[in-house]
C-alpha cells in the first residue's frame, strides 16, 4: 500500500478525459485527493483507486488547502466557485483559457483571499504520468504557490514556471498551439499534394519528420533576428527569393487539384513585406514578415 502520510492532500474539480488522467496519477503517487465532477459516475469509477468523492464543489474546496480545476472552460470554473469561501485557499486553474482569462481569474481569487496560479497544459491526457512522453505544464501567476506545491505539481507531467504574470501560461500554451496548428496545416496540404499518385504517404511520412526537424533552426534565429531587428545578416534565403519560389508551390497546388488554403496566408505576407519595399526587404530573411502580424 502506498504510504500517504507525507504526500500533499489536494481537491480535483473536472474529470473529463485530462481531469481523469490527473487524478489517477495522483492517486496513484499516494496523494489524498478529493474530486468532485459534475457527471458524478466519473467522479465514483474513481473511488476504488482512493478518491474521496465529494457531493458538491462547496464540500470538495473545503476538503483540501490546494485546489486544482479541470473544467471545460472559463465559465465552468465560474459556475463551480460561485459564492464559495475561498479564504486561504491556493487555487490552480488548467482549465484552458486566454491570457485574460488567467489575469482576470487571478484577481478574481486575490478578491476573495486566496493564491491563484494559472496552468497550460502541453500534453494529451496519454501523456499524463509518463515522463519519458515529454509533456509538461507551464505556470504562472504567485511564485510562492508554485514554489509550495511544486513537488506536487510535478507528480502528472513536468512544470515549468514562466512568469508572475498570471496571463503568460496561457500565451505560452497558445503560442506553442499556434505554432503546432501551422505545422499540422503544412503536413495536411503536404499529404494533399500526393493523393492520387504513385507514392505512399507512409513513405512521405519519414521524410516529412526528417525535414521539419532540419528546419526547426528557424525557431531560434527568427527569435535572434527579432531581438536584434537586423533581418539581413548571414541571410541564405532572402525574401524575394522565396516569394519568386512561392509561384512554385502554387503552380504545384494547381496542376495536383489540391486547395492552396492552408499555406496561402504565409505566402501572402512575405509577399506583402516584400511589396511595400522591395529595395529594403528583397535581401531579409522570411522573419521580417512577422513584424506585420500586430495589426
Amino acid at each position: 500500500m502506498t504510504d500517504t502520510s507525507t504526500k500533499t492532500p489536494l481537491t480535483l474539480l473536472g474529470l473529463g478525459s485530462m481531469g481523469t488522467a490527473l487524478a489517477r496519477t495522483w492517486l496513484a503517487a499516494g496523494h489524498p485527493l478529493t474530486v468532485w465532477n459534475r457527471t458524478p459516475a466519473k467522479a465514483y469509477a474513481l473511488v476504488a483507486e482512493g478518491a474521496v468523492v465529494a457531493a458538491s464543489p462547496a464540500e470538495a474546496v473545503a476538503a483540501n488547502g490546494l485546489v486544482v480545476l479541470c473544467l471545460l472552460d472559463d465559465s465552468s470554473v465560474d459556475s463551480a466557485l460561485a459564492g464559495l469561501d475561498l479564504t486561504g485557499k491556493d487555487l490552480v486553474d488548467l482549465t484552458t483559457g486566454t491570457p485574460a482569462d488567467g489575469r482576470a481569474r487571478a484577481t478574481w481569487a486575490e478578491e476573495r483571499g486566496a493564491r491563484f496560479l494559472d496552468g497550460g497544459i502541453m500534453a494529451t491526457p496519454s501523456m499524463i504520468g509518463v515522463p519519458e512522453a515529454g509533456g509538461y505544464v507551464f505556470y504562472s501567476g504567485s511564485a510562492a504557490l508554485f514554489e509550495a506545491h511544486r513537488s506536487t505539481l510535478g507528480v502528472p507531467a513536468a512544470v515549468r514556471f514562466v512568469g508572475t504574470d498570471p496571463g503568460h501560461a496561457a500565451l505560452h500554451d497558445v503560442a506553442l498551439l499556434s505554432a503546432m496548428t501551422g505545422l499540422f496545416a503544412g503536413i495536411s496540404h503536404a499529404y494533399a499534394l500526393i493523393e492520387g499518385e504513385d507514392i505512399s504517404p507512409k513513405d512521405l511520412a519519414p521524410l516529412l519528420a526528417e525535414w521539419l526537424g532540419a528546419m526547426g533552426f528557424f525557431a531560434g534565429a527568427a527569435a535572434d533576428r527579432l531581438v536584434s531587428g537586423d533581418f539581413t545578416t548571414g541571410v541564405e534565403s532572402n525574401l524575394a527569393m522565396q516569394v519568386t519560389a512561392s509561384a512554385t508551390l502554387l503552380r504545384t497546388a494547381a496542376e495536383q487539384g489540391v486547395s492552396t488554403e492552408l499555406i496561402s496566408p504565409y505566402l501572402d505576407l512575405m509577399r506583402e513585406r516584400l511589396t511595400a519595399d522591395p529595395a529594403s526587404h528583397g535581401g531579409e530573411d522570411t522573419a521580417g514578415a512577422i513584424t506585420l502580424l500586430k495589426r
